[in-house]
């Protein structure tokens, strides 16, 4: 079976200042982001690779069978495509090391905020996962999402202020 193309935007480049909504999802659905073990290396990797590659990760969201994410390119010459690739590379490659299997499916799929689109709306919904699942009855009590560009505390409440 022929692979598919991977669902990106053809009139757009995906390079220099944007804004995007990502969600990942764990091979075959598996819940693997269950426990610190298994979060806080992806969760290195993911701040290793954001900091190389001049991104900054706004929300993430650690659900058990996926990754959320709210991200920000911060410079003109970097690339989000490049960016989720290496993001993705190094998470899968130290995972299969130490679990003996893939972590993520192929591809991701990807929302490019435009301008009239609210920051803080993207990010509210982001960490109202966990309590939409039926995991935890608030974000506070969520051990798995958080933000690389603020405190938790105040990010929490400038989603829920208004």
């Amino acid at each position: 079976m022929p692979l598919k193309r991977a669902p990106r935007l053809r009139s757009f480049d995906y390079l220099g200042p944007h804004r995007y909504s990502v969600t990942i999802c764990v091979e075959r659905r598996e819940h693997v982001f269950v426990s610190e073990m298994t979060v806080g290396p992806v969760r290195t990797h993911l701040a290793r690779t954001s900091t190389g590659e001049d991104v900054a990760v706004i929300a993430y969201c650690f659900m058990p069978d996926h990754l959320h994410l709210l991200v920000e390119v911060v410079s003109d010459g970097a690339d989000f495509r490049n960016f989720m690739r290496l993001f993705k590379q190094a998470s899968s490659y130290h995972w299969k090391l130490r679990h003996g299997r893939e972590l993520w499916q192929r591809s991701y799929f990807d929302h490019v905020l435009r301008d009239d689109e609210d920051t803080i709306a993207v990010a509210r919904y982001i960490l109202g996962n966990p309590v939409r699942a039926g995991l935890v009855s608030s974000p506070d009590d969520y051990p798995f999402l958080g933000s690389m560009t603020m405190d938790l505390q105040d990010l929490l409440y400038s989603v829920t202020k208004y």
